[in-house]
């Protein structure tokens, strides 16, 4: 039997085609949960649950009131809640100098306010029926500085923060919530990037296991630090390949490797 079975999970951010909350809710459903998929717009979102048997919300995680409906739509529609996946975020690769006032409020909004809200909705929810595992999408440019990212690492540690926090108070009453933090990862998200000369070069002379990660090696974490046996929480698990032991690229090693790429 999957560990999985007769859980009950939402995962929010999984309304891109192929994204990484879609291949965690698949491999959710796949392990047996039955799970309420939501995003912002309705129609990938009901497709896909449509596709594992699920069902569907629209949710945006910036606004109280909309994760508290979404809280009040997994009760009517699967019976309560033992897991909670936060999958959003964003990535605006501005160069410091040059961040605008409005690309701090929306990163800020969505990796902060977002993950606040999500936590704090949830956990509450778990606390008062039993328990139940949080897990957040971080990522390893928090530890893994990378140029052109800097609200992006610095909103997406504070969200690493307030996992970490909650988890100290929830945790007496039977709730984890950890982050997991993959490092450069092949999704829709970055194919674009990896269509740049040499950049895949780049990132993958830095990973020790000598390739970058997939959204695959994330649902694989994120299904770990769900099942009900996992005595883990408050931790930020990083799922990158062994990146910290020499961290990200820096432009030079860009410039060497978009050179390389171009000469062959």
């Amino acid at each position: 039997m999957a560990k999985l079975t007769g859980s009950r999970a939402v995962v929010i951010g999984a309304g891109g085609a192929g994204n990484m909350g879609q291949v965690i809710c698949r491999r959710l459903a796949d392990d047996g949960a039955t799970v309420l998929v939501a995003g912002r717009n309705q129609a990938p979102i009901s497709e896909l649950a449509a596709e594992i048997g699920g069902v569907a919300a629209t949710c945006d995680i910036t606004s109280r009131e909309d994760v508290g409906a979404l809280l009040s739509q997994t009760r009517d529609k699967l019976g309560g809640c033992d897991i909670a996946i936060n999958a959003t975020g964003k990535a605006i690769g501005t160069p410091t100098p040059d961040i605008t006032e409005q690309e701090i409020d929306e990163l800020s909004a969505l990796h902060i306010k977002g993950v606040y809200n999500f936590i704090q909705t949830f956990g509450t929810y778990m606390a008062e029926n039993g328990g139940g595992s949080i897990v957040q999408i971080s990522s390893a440019t928090t530890v893994c500085p990378v140029e052109n990212n800097a609200i992006y690492m610095a909103t997406k540690g504070g969200g690493d923060q307030l996992v970490k926090a909650f988890a100290l108070e929830l945790g007496p009453h039977g709730v984890k919530v950890n982050s997991v933090a993959p490092g450069f990862t092949e999704t829709p998200m970055t194919s674009p990037y990896l269509q740049v000369p040499g950049l895949r070069n780049a990132f993958e002379a830095r990973y020790p296991l000598g390739r970058i990660g997939t959204s695959e090696d994330v649902a694989n974490g994120v299904i770990w630090l769900s099942e009900k046996d996992s005595f883990i929480t408050g931790e930020v698990l990083n799922i990158s390949g062994g990146l910290p032991l020499r961290g990200n690229p820096i432009g030079k090693e860009f410039e060497v490797a978009a050179h390389e790429a171009t000469a062959e």
